[in-house]
């Protein structure tokens, strides 16, 4: 009788102890307590409502028992941090990284394994992650499934893409969070590689809105060895549970204490800006770990890229996607081979008379015959040109230019191959001096088995933008796992794509209006995209008459992603010539900076529209975009973001009266007028249409 009471009392303490803690501002609390069998549990309120309600903590391993249970609380350390860093490049200068953190120090009596977790809250949001300490009982160990959940209270409207572990590739969808279901959806949308195992399952950052009008944002940060996490939904509860990809043979991920998870992140606003502009992601992931950073630049580039995707040249030198054709083991050209040397000097001539950075070219190595969909091994060596592509001769003359060359690496997928070769082709950039590489990641992973997703491939893009820090180039990379704000750790990854990109516009249904609304919500909440922008021929039918594909905007929607969609590196993605026929609208590109001082986030409604104004790195000179989705907006602009005091002169391009992005969506109107902070600006954006606005200093 005595022990029963004893077992009693200590189950009665254990499940009353509860601690809260606020963010500096008091409008959100987290409550974290340990329930009568020793689980973890927290649930978060936002000015007094619960948003998340009572939910599971806890970490499953293979062979082992479980870290979800029997815990009892040993001590807890809380500090506030108020401080203030400065990215190499970003949205703005300097980033306040202000939070109260409490650690819970935990201990399963059974197993004598000790588990930490930590809180940060935020004005804006709250993270926790995992900390595994040093100790006895626990060294190597391995994560079977992660017990994380973040339980909703309401059937919250959901903007989300499939939990698809090897590709975010997808347009999103707008429903309640009871209606999500994988398997009602077109799947003939262009992706060439789907892993989707669950009907209910979404990737994250998954962007939500309350009945009640609360934005609710679910994602990670700092995700180093370790899978990326997707969720679980239960269309009933409005429950998440964490889900992470796992390897070839099914475990999650290997990990030795002492570690740490990835921070699981829950964003909360009654204002949708308060998501968008949010710097928390890049808040919770470690400072630089490059101590020269002055070879890091912002580049504005073109490339023999988009010429391929709309049919007009070949990735490939034979032109066929065969290479059977080599019978005699001699590839045959056709001639329309896209990365040839004369091609490759007229986009030099182009980026030089024009005033952009640097030139990409595709396909300008061997190996793109059979590239795709054989799951082969050894496909590039990263090293060999085409024939018809000579290395020096380009390089001497894009030097002779000013112009800087972007190199390309796709992987096929064949990952084990590119590790091989990595060193060699980064040491072939460094002694033609291209600072940059775009690498891609496109069809099913090798080592065989493994998903873009997993711990495995985690660790190879992280890799990949150390090692070339070792070499002093920056990394955009396309096709890999969604960015969690590791830029700021290592600043080199200038960019990536890891999104729906323009490309899809050219050869599939493409990009519905509203997808450039959402994508600043989620996909850029971890750092800078390569969207492509600068599309200006918009129908595809202009290059064969039978092809029905389009851009799903007009031409000043195109201009306005250059500031709706930050990136460091920005592409003129649209063909020379196409550009040629329209300089005046071409001038906005031109002009348009892409590393900034401030961002004002002015307008947000995800799904629907976003105004943002930025500010030239170091200069008095201010750019604004304006974007909205299928529906026509009218709206009016307040510029008290400008210096007081000053005038500027207002160059703004427009949609024309009639535009209209699948009717006439080229139709467009330049004006030129004179503000100060205290004007106001109208714009009419059209249906799928768009505004960019350049301030220059007068006075």
């Amino acid at each position: 009788m005595k022990k029963y009471i004893v077992g009693f009392l200590l189950l009665f303490a254990v499940s009353s102890f509860a601690q809260m803690t606020f963010s500096p501002s008091k409008q959100l609390q987290v409550d974290f307590s340990i329930n009568a069998v020793g689980k973890p549990i927290y649930k978060v309120s936002y000015l007094n409502k619960e948003i998340i309600q009572d939910s599971e903590l806890g970490i499953a391993l293979k062979d082992n028992n479980a870290l979800d249970y029997g815990f009892t609380l040993l001590s807890q350390e809380s500090k506030s941090v108020n401080e203030t860093w400065q990215p190499v490049l970003g949205e703005q200068s300097s980033i306040q990284n202000t939070y109260n953190q409490v650690t819970y120090y935990l201990l399963q009596k059974e197993t004598n394994r000790k588990l930490n977790i930590i809180f940060r809250v935020y004005n804006e949001g709250v993270a926790f992650r995992y900390d595994f300490p040093r100790q006895e009982s626990l060294n190597h160990f391995i994560v079977s499934d992660e017990k994380t959940a973040f339980n909703l209270v309401e059937n919250h409207k959901a903007f989300w893409i499939p939990g698809d572990y090897d590709s975010q590739e997808y347009a999103y969808n707008e429903t309640k969070l009871a209606d999500i279901d994988n398997s009602k959806l077109d799947m003939n949308n262009g992706i060439g590689v789907k892993s989707i195992a669950s009907p209910y399952r979404v990737q994250s950052p998954l962007m939500l809105k309350s009945p009640s009008g609360v934005y609710i944002n679910i994602f990670e940060a700092a995700v180093v060895n370790y899978p990326v996490m997707h969720l679980d939904v239960d269309i009933n509860k409005f429950d998440l549970k964490a889900d992470l990809v796992p390897n070839a043979i099914g475990d999650k991920a290997y990990l030795q204490t002492p570690c740490v998870s990835p921070w699981r992140t829950i964003m909360i606003s009654n204002d949708a800006r308060d998501i968008v502009s949010s710097k928390m992601i890049l808040n919770l992931n470690e400072p630089s770990k490059i101590a020269d950073t002055s070879w890091i630049k912002p580049m504005k580039y073109v490339g023999i890229w988009w010429e391929m995707h709309i049919g007009k040249a070949t990735w490939d030198y034979a032109g066929s996607q065969n290479a059977q054709n080599a019978a005699d083991g001699q590839l045959k050209p056709s001639g329309k081979h896209g990365a040839t040397t004369a091609n490759t000097k007229r986009y030099i001539d182009f980026a030089a008379k024009h005033g952009f950075d640097g030139v990409l070219v595709e396909g300008w190595n061997v190996g793109w015959e059979d590239w795709f969909g054989n799951w082969k091994e050894n496909v590039f060596d990263f090293v060999t040109p085409y024939p018809d592509f000579n290395l020096k001769e380009v390089t001497d003359y894009a030097q002779s230019k000013g112009i800087k060359m972007i190199m390309h690496h796709e992987t096929s997928g064949s990952v084990a191959n590119y590790e091989r070769h990595l060193d060699r082709a980064f040491e072939l950039m460094q002694e033609f001096g291209y600072p940059a590489v775009k690498s891609g990641y496109v069809g099913k992973i090798i080592p065989r088995g493994e998903f873009h997703d997993g711990q495995t491939m985690v660790n190879h893009y992280n890799f990949v933008a150390q090692r070339a820090a070792d070499y002093k180039l920056m990394v955009n990379s396309h096709e890999s796992s969604r960015p969690t704000g590791y830029s700021r750790t290592y600043p080199n990854y200038i960019a990536a794509e890891a999104a729906r990109g323009n490309e899809f516009n050219a050869w599939s249904v493409g990009n519905p209006p509203m997808h450039e609304t959402i994508l600043p919500f989620t996909r850029l909440l971890g750092g800078p995209m390569d969207y492509t922008p600068g599309i200006f021929e918009i129908k595809m039918n202009v290059y064969d008459a039978a092809k029905k594909e389009q851009v799903h905007t007009t031409l000043a929607k195109q201009l306005a992603l250059y500031v709706t969609m930050y990136s460091p590196l920005q592409m003129a993605a649209d063909l020379p010539e196409n550009y040629e026929k329209h300089l005046d609208a071409f001038q906005f590109i031109k002009d348009v900076a892409v590393n900034w001082d401030q961002s004002v986030y002015l307008e947000a409604e995800p799904g629907d529209f976003l105004t943002v104004a930025r500010k030239t790195k170091g200069k008095d000179e201010w750019f604004l975009g304006a974007i909205t989705d299928e529906n026509a907006r009218t709206t009016n602009i307040e510029l008290n973001f400008l210096t007081p005091g000053k005038t500027y002169k207002a160059t703004i391009y427009g949609d024309g009266k009639d535009a209209h992005w699948e009717k006439n969506p080229k139709s467009y109107a330049i004006k030129t007028i004179q503000v100060t902070s205290n004007s106001k600006i109208k714009l009419n954006l059209t249906n799928g249409g768009g505004a960019a606005i350049r301030f220059a200093l007068i006075n």
